[in-house]
């Protein structure tokens, strides 16, 4: 998703998950993947939606601020 500009390895990917799954914005499960290999499934529960929603807000308010902080500087510093 991230076309190769973030890269993480399996270690972090795995703690994230379970860090996600011990505060119940994720639940998993076991099942068989498309290759027939037993594999874990994720899915966001409705409190990690809560959650998604509540950050994405930040993070657009975060980002805004930043580009207009940005932008002055481009602009030579005007306010």
């Amino acid at each position: 998703m991230s076309g190769d500009e973030v890269l993480l390895n399996q270690g972090t990917i795995y703690a994230s998950l379970v860090r996600l799954q011990q505060r119940g914005w994720i639940a998993a499960a076991w099942g068989t993947s498309d290759n027939n290999r037993k594999a874990k499934f994720y899915s966001i529960t409705k409190k990690g939606g809560k959650q998604l929603a509540a950050d994405t807000a930040y993070w657009q308010r975060l980002t805004g601020v930043i580009g207009r902080v940005l932008s002055m500087h481009a602009k030579g510093g005007e306010k």
